[in-house]
């Protein structure tokens, strides 16, 4: 990184500061497909963390295999197949098991492929932003796998939701009748 005046600045920006240290929290994760690890930003503290794995003392796929690869199954999709507790749901029950305040934080999130280390896309699912929104998390912060950081604001998803949840339920009562 270079400063204005050209001479090298060795301190990364804060939000390539906040995503290395999701980035190591994602190696905790024990999933063999991809690893996500989040963190909570409050006041430029970091307050909470969590990585995509089982619930506590629950079998984890690195020791018996994945059922996601058995059955062939696409990254980003059929979750209930998935032992995981994903790492935005883990951030925030961590918090709330040690009694941190996470209303108006951000969420570094930071994905990998488990395979070759690559960055990985990371964009919360239905579930995890339903769990955002309601933890009170404003914003979002991730990685492309290109190294270009993209900004979330949580409260554009909730528009999104109701939008496509209306939409499904016109879909379903139109081929009801």
């Amino acid at each position: 990184m270079k400063k204005k005046d050209g001479k090298r600045n060795p301190r990364p920006s804060k939000d390539e500061y906040y995503l290395t240290i999701a980035k190591a929290v994602c190696l905790r994760s024990p999933c063999i497909r991809r690893q996500f690890g989040a963190i909570i930003v409050k006041e430029d503290t970091v307050v909470s963390s969590g990585y995509n794995g089982p619930a506590r003392k629950v079998v984890n796929c690195s020791d018996v295999g994945c059922l996601k690869d058995e059955l062939n199954l696409p990254h980003y999709s059929n979750y209930d197949s998935c032992i995981g507790v994903h790492a935005e749901e883990n951030a925030v029950v961590n918090a709330a098991r040690h009694g941190a305040n996470v209303f108006g934080g951000t969420m570094y999130l930071y994905g990998q492929n488990f395979s070759d280390g690559s960055v990985a896309e990371a964009k919360p699912c239905d579930r995890c932003r339903r769990i955002l929104i309601n933890a009170g998390i404003k914003e979002v912060v991730t990685k492309k796998p290109d190294g270009s950081i993209v900004r979330l604001r949580v409260a554009d998803w909730v528009q999104e939701d109701t939008e496509n949840y209306l939409k499904r339920l016109r879909e379903a009562r139109r081929r009801k009748s």
